[in-house]
């Protein structure tokens, strides 16, 4: 069997000690933990800024560097658990992160001030280490590390829970732009939209669209869908709103945006093809 190379850390020189016995390699490592230092970061497939990218980390997300090597990263994402090259300048090792971002988009100000020039914006899903408050002008800020500073109703404690509804994550994406391999709240791509709204309310998901097809819930038949289904085309995935309606990152508005459903399905099926496949998660 041909192992992914997008889900495991192999090449003829290097892979990860977890591959031992199932790749040839020159050497086997674990490698060491480290955190995604900036906003957010491509994720690409060769230690090329020309290469594609594949996907996108955000800020505070942990990963395991196998190689530093000429300015890039050899890494693999904690979370999804996908493999690739970043810059070296976009990671470092320091505590966890304790925070995760919860609006679209929200601002670091260098000092607790609204008024003050702020320094980076941070997508939904960032994660920041919070190491005290401050209150400024009536307003309440949670301080970072390094001093900078967050408006503290714009973070919550990483592993919170608000009972909250993955659709209508999904649905705060609403004219974000289309980005072939993004994920965060400045660009996103359909698959990144699914598995970001459902991070966001504690349910793990693969990051590319035929992982999702294939493991993601429970198929089920097209008349049975209902709000928070799936629907999936060769290449492309949708969240049903409702029974009629769908929430998509799309290249043909290259935004998020909601949808009829059978008017989509037509759309799409007379430049492509029809659905492959529905599925629903379960539990």
């Amino acid at each position: 069997m041909t192992l992914d190379r997008r889900l495991n850390a192999f090449r003829p020189d290097l892979a990860e000690t977890s591959l031992r016995g199932k790749v040839e390699a020159e050497r086997f490592v674990e490698g060491s933990k480290a955190q995604v230092s900036v906003p957010v970061v491509a994720l690409r497939s060769k230690p090329d800024l020309a290469a594609g990218i594949d996907t996108e980390l955000l800020m505070g997300e942990e990963v395991i560097v196998f190689e530093r090597s000429n300015g890039w990263c050899w890494v693999k994402a904690i979370a999804d658990g996908y493999v690739g090259y970043l810059p070296e300048t976009a990671v470092r090792e320091g505590a966890a992160a304790t925070h995760i971002v919860v609006p679209q988009r929200t601002f670091v100000y260098p000092e607790p001030e609204l008024r003050k020039p702020h320094v980076t914006v941070l997508s939904m899903g960032s994660r920041v280490r919070v190491t005290g408050t401050a209150e400024a002008r009536g307003n309440h800020y949670a301080v970072l590390e390094d001093g900078t500073a967050i408006f503290a109703k714009h973070v919550q404690p990483i592993g919170f829970d608000d009972g909250g509804d993955y659709v209508d994550v999904a649905l705060r994406f609403l004219e974000t732009p289309y980005l072939w391999g993004g994920r965060s709240g400045l660009g996103i791509d359909c698959s990144g939209l699914v598995q970001l709204a459902l991070s966001m309310t504690g349910r793990a998901a693969p990051r590319d669209t035929d992982m999702q097809a294939a493991g993601l819930g429970e198929p089920i038949a097209r008349e049975e869908l209902k709000r928070g289904d799936f629907v999936f085309w060769k290449g492309h995935v949708a969240i049903m709103e409702d029974a009629e309606t769908i929430v998509h990152a799309n290249g043909h508005t290259m935004t998020v945006t909601r949808e009829n459903f059978a008017a989509a399905v037509e759309r799409i099926g007379w430049l492509y093809e029809y659905p492959t496949g529905y599925r629903r998660l379960v539990g």
